[in-house]
């Protein structure tokens, strides 16, 4: 599927290169996905022609900005704006239902343990704190039955998580019953499998539509967005044209 592909960059400079992550795939080789021969990581390095050094992650089904170091003391400095959160992520995803305009989710969340890649990490842990705000943008009644509903409402929703737990998002919108679409592990199968009929949807709709942070150089503000693939953007003007 990625032979010969080309990621899309968004922001280079000697010491930072962020490219568009598409939805399906891998940030950097996993044991969890060990036959996937195709990464994010090995992709832009043979692009470049030169090694990175990833900084964060993305979860495999979520598309959009993903950042890499182009040296290990960039990588140190910039994994430490990560874990002090004072990194700016924004997310676009479209959610089950009308979700109320804005609000705060604060509810902690279990620690998920993979069991393969965390076979040796300690199986009990605490919950750990996790927050989130979201704001809606738009609304959207489609006129398909799913269950004992005639038709079917969504909303379109930003998301500003301002810790980095495991599926975070996906986990919290499962926790207010605003299902993320296209959600294969925490949203609802009903609601995916219409939109796979109907609108040949075959991903999660989450996308980090941007990236704001201070330069580790230059300590100028750096702020990136990536663009939507072309079943996002149809699913936009389906929001747009129902105002």
């Amino acid at each position: 599927m990625w032979e010969d592909y080309e990621l899309e960059i968004v922001y280079k400079d000697t010491y930072l290169v962020a490219v568009n992550k598409p939805s399906g795939m891998l940030v950097h080789k996993s044991l969890i996905d060990s036959k996937e021969i195709y990464f994010a990581m090995k992709i832009i390095r043979d692009q470049i022609g030169q090694w990175v050094y990833p900084i964060h992650r993305l979860d495999k089904p979520t598309s959009g900005i993903l950042l890499f170091a182009l040296d290990s003391e960039t990588a140190r400095v910039m994994s430490e704006q990560f874990l002090e959160h004072t990194i700016e992520k924004k997310y676009m995803a479209i959610v089950r239902g009308y979700i109320q305009e804005t609000g705060v989710i604060d509810y902690a969340l279990s620690v998920k343990l993979d069991k393969i890649a965390d076979k040796h990490t300690k199986k009990k842990q605490d919950a750990q704190d996790a927050r989130t705000v979201f704001k809606r943008i738009a609304t959207i009644e489609l006129a398909h039955a799913v269950g004992r509903y005639s038709t079917t409402r969504y909303s379109l929703v930003e998301l500003t998580p301002s810790t980095g737990r495991k599926h975070q998002l996906r986990r919290h919108m499962k926790h207010m019953s605003h299902h993320i679409l296209g959600d294969t592990k925490y949203g609802r199968g009903e609601h995916n499998k219409m939109v796979r009929k109907y609108y040949d949807c075959n991903r999660l709709m989450l996308h980090a539509i941007s990236l704001e942070f201070l330069h580790p150089y230059t300590k100028k503000k750096v702020t990136l967005k990536a663009s939507y693939d072309e079943t996002w953007k149809h699913f936009l003007n389906l929001f747009s044209s129902s105002k």
